[in-house]
């Protein structure tokens, strides 16, 4: 066990890239231990390896694949018999919608956006209450988007998953407030990030102009903050939310 006496620790899943190392670099900063979690070993790796050589904070990676339960549960145990506790997670780890328009969606782009955006979400969160319930405290974030609060042509799958998170982070918030579990969500909109670089191309720079009233995207790191703070005890009161990270956009 690599426990420093009064360090919290924190999981974050998808902590390979973007949002999610963002968010693992940014627990680790304010002396938080983090496990990383990602299917991505190379990424995860050099994640972890970047937190412990900068950051002055205790890291490891455990791969993961989070539409498996029992991978799940496997990285929960990994992180307590590393850490000797979980405080807080970051439920982040996801895929895009390969489908342009839902119409032509496939059952094999279905199940891939489910089994990891909402399934893999509802793995993690068993998983960690397991933990936190016996230790009476803790916090939880799941990472839902901008689509689901609202409807996005291009997203009708990816939105119906995030949509499903949303309900699952409310449902969860209500049910564990009173033992001493917080559930929340964040909703970013438009990320800059190798993912969404990788999906708009060209048309990027259009869509962040375009994307919302500030017309630009996010950094990974204002999603961090948005984590970080749902996860402190700042946010002691805030139970049930799901926060637009989003420069406005569903403001309109």
């Amino acid at each position: 066990m690599d426990r420093r006496p009064g360090s919290k620790v924190a999981l974050v899943t998808g902590g390979a890239s973007g949002i999610g190392r963002a968010t693992a670099i940014a627990f680790a900063r304010i002396g938080m231990a983090v496990a990383v979690a990602d299917a991505d070993t190379a990424g995860g790796e050099e994640t972890a390896g970047y937190i412990e050589a900068h950051c002055d904070a205790r890291a490891a990676f455990i791969k993961v694949d989070v539409s498996d339960g029992e991978s799940v549960k496997a990285m929960v145990q990994s992180t307590v018999e590393r850490f000797g506790a979980l405080d807080m997670a970051f439920n982040n780890a996801g895929v895009p919608d390969r489908a342009a328009s839902l119409h032509v969606s496939t059952q094999e782009n279905w199940d891939r956006v489910m089994s990891v955006n909402l399934e893999g979400v509802w793995h993690c969160m068993k998983a960690q209450l397991d933990h936190m319930l016996v230790a009476g405290k803790g916090a939880i974030v799941n990472n839902a988007s901008r689509s689901g609060l609202v409807g996005v042509p291009s997203d009708g799958v990816y939105g119906a998953a995030k949509h499903g998170v949303v309900g699952l982070t409310k449902a969860a918030a209500i049910e564990f407030a009173a033992k001493g579990i917080r559930v929340n969500a964040v909703c970013p909109g438009l990320v800059e990030t190798a993912l969404t670089h990788a999906r708009f191309g060209d048309e990027l720079l259009t869509r962040a102009r375009l994307a919302n009233p500030l017309g630009r995207m996010a950094q990974p790191e204002e999603i961090a903050a948005a984590v970080v703070w749902l996860c402190s005890d700042a946010a002691s009161f805030v139970v049930g939310v799901a926060l637009p990270v989003d420069g406005g956009a569903t403001a309109r």
